[in-house]
Order: structure tokens, then C-alpha cells, then sequence
């Protein structure tokens, strides 16, 4: 038994059919789109024509690329910059929660496993201009209906909100795992030498989450580059393709227009952007947030 443990080729018997799958649905379909989006190719015919980087310099050179580009942004921003904050929040509230916490668990995880159509239907009867929630609430206060999915000034955050909506539940349920692993003799101790259950949070559970807090971040900025389903359930893209993102500017060249030498591009450029986020995340930020061990 140790003498065939001690045999190379044993070892690469076993990882050999992952590292095949690896190579069938993640290496091939890279390098075929690498090659595809160096032609001008409709999809359809089998002799794609060879053009360079022609269709990088014309995505590079669109002005509704980088609106794509910069909605892209905007989720990444809103996630980090407000849907973090509020997952932390909230986590730390139900974890202090003394009874039903299970139903606050259940009750806040529900959006995530949803299907997007549900919630971008769910939400655009919300959002409807004459008889929606939203637009009523606002009546009473005297405030005249808003077309939040047909105006451009409202269509993006209409959007982002409904994506937080969705998501922000099953990040809570990351959070949370973290803040109850903790060991309670920590914060048993810090109430015991007089600290608030403000101190407590920030100087303890805080500091001791930072892992799964980055964990998160991470997520929401991967997830915010292939975002699509809300905004094709929602707005196509409209009004005037002010909502459109990188996939679903992807997915109208490719698939409407028949473009798939140019949609391939689009799809490497993707792909290079998130590298080049995640990459710098990993660099500047996440290597700062240890491991904790308790």
C-alpha cells in the first residue's frame, strides 16, 4: 500500500478526470472565444474570417460599451458601498436576536432562492407607475408618480435595489455562520468589564469576521461583472440601453445581431476586467484581512 501511494502516476490517475472536465468546460471554451473573437463570424458559418483585434478596438471605441462598463461599476459599487454595510448590520442584529431567530434566518434568505424572473417580475409590479406599491406610498406624502423602469434617471437604481434585495439574504446567512462561531466567552468577558454591545461589536465581532466579510466583498464584486438576469427580466437594457451591462450588451451583438466574432470579444473582455479586479482586490485589500484563529 505505501509502495503504490508513493507512485506518481497513481496520484495523476486520480485528479486525471478533473483535470479533463477542467480542460472540456473551462480551458476550451476560453481559448474558442479567444479564437472567435478575432474573427467576423455571424455563428452560423464555417469559415469565420480572421480581422485582428478589429473587434476589441471597436468595443474599446463604443460609446455604449463603457455605458455597459460604467452600470457594471455601479454595481459593484452599490454592493460594496451600501448591500455590505447592511448585510453586516443586519447580521449583527439577528445574531443577538434571542427568540425566532430561525424565522428571521428563513425570512431573509427567501429572496436568494428565488428565480430572478419571480423577482423581476415581483419587483416590476412594485415599480409600476400607476398602481404600484412604491408609487402609492409616495402619493400620501404628496409626491407625484415615478416611471422608476422607463426613466433613465431612476431605471439603474431601480435595478440595483432589486438585485440587494435578492442577494443580501444569502450573505447574511455567510455572516452570520461567522459572528456564531465565534466563542461567546469573548463577548461574555468584554460585558463583564463594562463595554456596550456598540464597543463589543466593532472592537470584537467585527475585527474576528473580517475574513468572511472579505469573502463577501469578493462575491458581490464577481457577481456584479457577470450580472444579466435582472436587468434582461426588468429592462432589456432600456430605456435606450442606459441599463444595459457588459453580458447583456454581450448578448444583444451576439445573439440578436448575429455578431458572435464581436460578441466573443466582449465576452474576453469581461473576463479580463474581472481578473484584473479581483487580482487587485486580492493585492491591495484582501491579503490584509488574516486568518483568525480562536
Amino acid at each position: 500500500m505505501n509502495k503504490a501511494l508513493k507512485n506518481p502516476a497513481l496520484y495523476v490517475l486520480f485528479i486525471l478526470p478533473c483535470l479533463i472536465l477542467f480542460a472540456m468546460f473551462f480551458l476550451y471554451p476560453i481559448i474558442s472565444s479567444i479564437r472567435y473573437s478575432l474573427t467576423s463570424w455571424n455563428g452560423v458559418s464555417s469559415d469565420p474570417k480572421f480581422i485582428g483585434f478589429d473587434n476589441f478596438v471597436k468595443a474599446l471605441t463604443e460609446k455604449r460599451f463603457w455605458t455597459a462598463v460604467r452600470n457594471n461599476g455601479y454595481f459593484i459599487l452599490f454592493s460594496c458601498g451600501i448591500q455590505v454595510p447592511l448585510i453586516v448590520f443586519f447580521s449583527l442584529l439577528i445574531a443577538h436576536v434571542k427568540k425566532l431567530k430561525g424565522l428571521y434566518k428563513t425570512a431573509v434568505f427567501l429572496p436568494s432562492i428565488m428565480s430572478t424572473a419571480v423577482i423581476g417580475i415581483l419587483w416590476g409590479f412594485i415599480y409600476e407607475p400607476n398602481i404600484g406599491l412604491l408609487n402609492n406610498i409616495l402619493k400620501v406624502f404628496g409626491i407625484e408618480p415615478l416611471y422608476w423602469l422607463s426613466d433613465e434617471k431612476y431605471a439603474m437604481l431601480s435595478i440595483l435595489i432589486t438585485n440587494a434585495w435578492q442577494w443580501t439574504g444569502f450573505y447574511i446567512v455567510m455572516v452570520l455562520a461567522a459572528i456564531i462561531s465565534i466563542p461567546r466567552e469573548l463577548d461574555e468577558a468584554a460585558a463583564i468589564d463594562g463595554a456596550t454591545a456598540v464597543q463589543r461589536a466593532f472592537s470584537i465581532t467585527l475585527p474576528l469576521i473580517k475574513p468572511i466579510i472579505s469573502v463577501v466583498i469578493m462575491l458581490s464584486i464577481a457577481g456584479a461583472m457577470k450580472a444579466a438576469d435582472i436587468v434582461i427580466v426588468m429592462t432589456k437594457g432600456g430605456p435606450a440601453g442606459s441599463t444595459d451591462v457588459m453580458a447583456t450588451y454581450m448578448i444583444k451583438y451576439a445573439i440578436t445581431n448575429f455578431k458572435y466574432g464581436y460578441g466573443n470579444s466582449i465576452s474576453v473582455l469581461i473576463f479580463v476586467f474581472t481578473l484584473i479586479l479581483t487580482a487587485l482586490y486580492q493585492l491591495l485589500i484582501a491579503r490584509r484581512s488574516e486568518r483568525i484563529e480562536y
